[in-house]
């Protein structure tokens, strides 16, 4: 069967106001709208429409389980096992890092055993998952991923005179010891390091001197974007100079494994992870910061990032390759006078990027524009058929 499939925003304070409005048609009206999630997380669960109703996906699942398919109900219980979102980046987001499942099921139940509530701002584990994650960009897209070579770290911060100390200090030591005194520097440490550059690059930032590829250009950048002031220096900024700096073009990616250190710092994505909502934070935000839990389950190893391809001109269907075994996501090119009849081996969530299709499985037809989804439930057998060129994104299992 297909459905209707409607989302649920986020409106987090670093998201901008119109680019996700614009994506699905609605009229913005000033409030920032940082994510359009599309699944059946319990903090934003999407909607399908039957008969002319609203039913959260959720609750169709534990009603009708068996559109998950037995091999996702096997590996995953009954619950749909991803999350797909469209992210609008206006401000640089927290550093962070997610837990491997086992870390995860073991802070749930601690937290639990704590009494600290689901909703309080100081829970770090609000489910028993995982959360690898895979993004594709939408636009030129800037980020964190994982810490630089040890000698790219220690060339970084040798450029400048205030953090020559750390380079050589980092000489004679791993980076996981070298990263727990950094985040636990205190205002006197933080402004001795970063005083000195944040005065010397000021003027040639104001004047748009400074490129995004080097770390000075984002550290004045996420003071004024964030209102950093010199006086509540964040350890995080930092990090600018001990991560590697990605950018990626319109329709590359990335994945963010278990324990990998990253931060979006600013454009537009889709995000495809594992139905989750734990976030470690390790700073750059005005939410809980967990340094202690951060440093335990931290990824400290040297990476290379590597880039997913962007899907080719020429390819109808394009998927993206990631280790992951709880999703997957698919390029469907929308060609002109395209139809075709297609299956489900999984159950699916298609968002229309751009163009138009209309589905149908037997006598239920769906029109979807750009913005708009719809939810397939497994071993469907539905017809396509492009309205308008553009492409649509299916997420899935592998």
């Amino acid at each position: 069967m297909i459905y209707s499939l409607y989302g649920a925003m986020q409106h987090y304070a670093w998201g901008g106001q119109d680019y996700i409005p614009q994506l699905l048609g609605l009229k913005s009206n000033g409030e920032p709208c940082a994510e359009w999630w599309l699944g059946a997380h319990p903090a934003a669960p999407a909607e399908l429409e039957i008969h002319g109703q609203r039913q959260k996906l959720a609750d169709f699942l534990h009603e009708n389980p068996q559109a998950l398919g037995n091999e996702s109900r096997q590996a995953f219980g009954d619950e749909l096992p991803y999350l797909l979102k469209i992210l609008d980046v206006a401000q640089p987001l927290s550093i962070q890092l997610h837990p491997t499942k086992t870390q995860a099921e073991e802070g749930f139940s601690r937290e639990n055993a704590q009494g600290i509530a689901l909703n309080d701002a100081k829970r770090t584990y609000k489910d028993r998952n995982h959360k690898p994650e895979m993004m594709i960009a939408l636009s030129d897209f800037w980020l964190l991923h994982g810490f630089k070579s040890k000698a790219a770290i220690i060339e970084s911060l040798s450029a400048h005179a205030s953090l020559q100390n750390l380079a050589k200090q980092l000489e004679n030591q791993d980076l996981h010891a070298f990263y727990g005194e950094i985040m636990h520097a205190d205002q006197a440490r933080l402004a001795a390091w970063l005083l000195p550059i944040i005065d010397a690059r000021q003027a040639d930032f104001a004047a748009g001197l400074l490129q995004p590829n080097e770390p000075d250009y984002w550290l004045l950048y996420t003071l004024q974007a964030m209102n950093i002031t010199r006086d509540k220096l964040d350890p995080g900024l930092l990090c600018f100079y001990l991560f590697n700096i990605v950018a990626l073009k319109q329709g590359e990616g990335i994945y963010q494994a278990a324990g990998i250190p990253h931060a979006y710092l600013r454009g537009q994505n889709i995000e495809l992870m594992a139905c989750s909502d734990n976030v470690v934070r390790g700073g750059l935000t005005p939410k809980f910061v967990n340094i202690e839990e951060l440093l335990r389950i931290v990824d400290c190893s040297e990476i290379e990032p590597q880039i997913i391809a962007a899907a080719p001109l020429q390819a109808e269907v394009f998927d993206y390759l990631t280790p992951a075994e709880d999703f997957a996501l698919q390029h469907l090119a929308l060609n002109a006078g395209q139809t075709g009849t297609h299956t489900a081996a999984s159950a699916q969530i298609m968002l229309v990027m751009a163009g138009a299709v209309q589905l149908r499985d037997g006598n239920n037809v769906i029109h979807l524009r750009q913005g708009q989804s719809a939810f397939i439930t497994t071993d469907s057998r539905y017809q396509l058929e492009t309205v308008a060129e553009g492409y649509a994104v299916i997420a899935k299992l592998p």
